[in-house]
């Protein structure tokens, strides 16, 4: 199915936060599938498989193989271990082949400003609709060469073919400027102190 991942899946029957601490303790992933006005399906993923299927990719699409019945769906929440390395819940939403979904999509910032200058990112995440099977994993902005003073909006950025920014055109995404130095702050302060000192004494 295009690019989506597969990964095999079994219903879960138990229930509860103790049913959900053994399952992970068997190497396994609590997981929920809904949307298209269907009844949530609890189920249960192999969590190694899972994570590796989620990692670096925060809109994955995913093929769950159930049982033998294909689901496609797309991941709307993952809930991590906050010390470990470890999936320990996923919500999936489904979808079909032929509908565009709303996500939100991360910036990545590719190239070097011009000389002089550093970077700032204004909006991690753009808020877009994209096909439900071509979803990127990120929106790339290019800075190469890019004047200090410059601000790329989300109105500036190349988005993928189907992929249609949602968020305000007139937002900023990447901030170009260029730095103070410390020798300026300090050339700076001290013409202040210049400008204030009270005048010698005779």
């Amino acid at each position: 199915m295009s690019n989506a991942i597969t990964l095999k899946a079994t219903v879960r029957t138990g229930s509860g936060k103790g049913a959900a601490r053994q399952a992970r303790r068997d190497g396994q992933c609590p997981a929920v599938v809904y949307g298209h006005g269907s009844e949530p399906r609890h189920i249960l993923l192999e969590e190694h498989a899972t994570r590796l299927a989620l990692r670096g990719n925060e809109n994955a699409l995913i093929n769950i193989d159930l049982e033998g019945e294909e689901l496609l769906a797309i991941v709307k929440d993952i809930q991590r271990h906050p010390i470990r390395p470890g999936v320990q819940h996923v919500d999936f939403l489904l979808v079909n082949r032929n509908e565009r979904v709303d996500v939100e999509i991360p910036v990545n910032v590719v190239g070097t400003s011009a000389p002089g200058t550093i970077h700032m990112i204004e909006l991690d995440h753009v808020e877009a609709t994209a096909p439900a099977i071509a979803i990127p994993e990120a929106i790339d902005v290019d800075i190469t060469g890019v004047e200090g003073g410059t601000i790329i909006t989300v109105a500036d950025l190349a988005l993928p073919e189907g992929v249609e920014a949602v968020s305000d055109a007139e937002l900023a995404v990447v901030n170009v400027t260029i730095p103070t130095t410390r020798a300026e702050d300090e050339s700076t302060e001290g013409a202040a102190a210049e400008d204030g000192a009270a005048p010698a004494a005779e």
